[in-house]
C-alpha cells in the first residue's frame, strides 16, 4: 500500500458554522475549540459558528478560526486510526499540519497565528497591497515578468505555486496591477485579483515577519512525530529551530505547494487526506496529479461515511 499525507487548507476555505457539528457532537472536538478560546482570551467558536462573516474573514480571525476549525476535524478523525506519512499545511494550513505533528500545542498555536494575522495585516496600509491568481502562465515567464515590474520600483512577486497553470502573484497595487495585464503576452490566460487584506507571500511583509520572529522566540515546540513538509522549502523539516526558522520566511516567501505535492508522490504518497473546512486543496491536487486518492474530511457526515482505506 502508498503512504498517506494529511493536508491542512488555508485561509479562503472559511465559512460561517464550520466545525460547528463535530463541536456539538464529538467531545474531543469541543475540547479543541474551547482550548482556542481559553488561549485567545474570546469566543472565536461564537465568531467560527454564527459569524457574521464579515468579522470571520478579518484575518486575524479567520487564522486561528480555521487553525481551530481544521484540528477539531481531525480530532474527530482519529478515531478512523489512520496515521499519515506526512502532513502538510497550504500557507497558514502549516500550522494545523505542525498541531497534528505534535510539534506546538493547538491553544500555542492559536496565540501564534492570531498574531500572525495582526502583523500581516497591519504590515502593509490597507489599499496599497494587492494578490491575484494567474492562470496559464509558465512559472519561469511569470517570475521574469515579475521582475522586470519590480525593478521599475513597483515590487510584484509570485506568492503561491500552486499547481501547473494557476500561480498567485503578490505585491505593491501597482506591481500586481501591471503584472496582471502583461500576462498575456507571457502566453497566460488572465489574472483574477484575489479578495486579501494585504500582500501576503511577498517581501512587503517582511515587518510582519520580524515581529513573528519576535513572537516564535518563547514558544515551546516538540520535535515532530511525523514528517512536515515545508511550504518554504517543499521538503521534509524536523529540526525544531530550523521550523521556527521557516514559520518566520514563509510570511514572505513563495508557498511552494505544487513542488511540495509532486515531492511527496516521488516520496511513494498516493492518498491525500485533506481535513478542513472546504476542498480547495484537493482541487488543486487533483490538477497536479489525476492518479492519486483523495479524500475530504470537512464535516461530520464525511467522517462517518469514510470507509477504510
Amino acid at each position: 500500500m502508498g503512504k498517506i499525507a494529511f493536508v491542512f487548507p488555508g485561509q479562503g476555505a472559511q465559512s460561517v458554522g464550520m466545525a460547528k457539528d463535530v463541536f456539538e457532537k464529538i467531545p474531543s472536538s469541543r475540547a479543541v475549540i474551547e482550548s482556542a478560546d481559553k488561549g485567545l482570551g474570546l469566543s472565536l467558536s461564537s465568531i467560527m459558528f454564527e459569524g457574521p462573516e464579515q468579522e470571520l474573514k478579518q484575518t486575524y480571525n479567520t487564522q486561528p478560526a480555521l487553525l481551530a476549525a481544521s484540528v477539531a476535524y481531525l480530532e474527530a478523525f482519529r478515531d478512523k486510526g489512520i496515521t499519515p506519512d506526512y502532513v502538510a499545511g497550504h500557507s497558514l494550513g502549516e500550522y494545523c499540519a505542525l498541531v497534528a505533528a505534535g510539534v506546538l500545542s493547538l491553544e500555542e498555536a492559536a496565540v501564534i497565528v492570531r498574531a500572525r494575522g495582526e502583523y500581516m495585516e497591519q504590515a502593509v496600509p490597507n489599499g496599497q497591497g494587492a494578490m491575484a491568481a494567474v492562470l496559464g502562465a509558465d512559472r519561469e515567464a511569470l517570475n521574469n515578468l515579475c521582475r522586470g515590474i519590480s525593478a521599475e520600483g513597483t515590487p510584484v512577486e509570485l506568492a503561491n505555486m500552486n499547481c501547473p497553470g494557476q500561480i498567485v502573484i503578490s505585491g505593491s497595487a501597482e506591481g500586481v496591477a501591471a503584472a496582471s495585464e502583461r500576462v498575456k503576452e507571457i502566453g497566460g490566460k488572465r489574472a483574477i485579483p484575489l479578495e486579501v487584506s494585504g500582500p501576503f507571500h511577498s517581501s512587503l511583509m517582511r515587518k510582519a515577519a520580524d515581529r513573528l520572529a519576535e513572537k516564535l522566540t518563547d514558544v515551546k515546540m516538540s520535535a515532530p512525530a511525523v514528517s512536515v513538509v515545508a511550504n518554504v522549502t517543499a521538503r521534509p523539516v524536523s529540526d525544531v529551530e530550523v521550523i521556527r526558522k521557516l514559520l518566520v520566511e514563509q510570511v514572505y516567501s513563495p508557498v511552494l505547494w505544487h513542488d511540495s505535492v509532486e515531492w511527496m508522490i516521488s516520496q511513494g504518497v498516493d492518498t491525500f487526506i485533506e481535513i478542513g473546512p472546504g476542498k480547495v486543496l484537493t482541487g488543486l491536487i487533483k490538477k497536479i496529479d489525476k492518479n492519486v486518492k483523495l479524500v475530504n474530511i470537512n464535516s461530520l457526515s464525511s467522517i462517518e461515511e469514510f470507509e477504510s482505506l
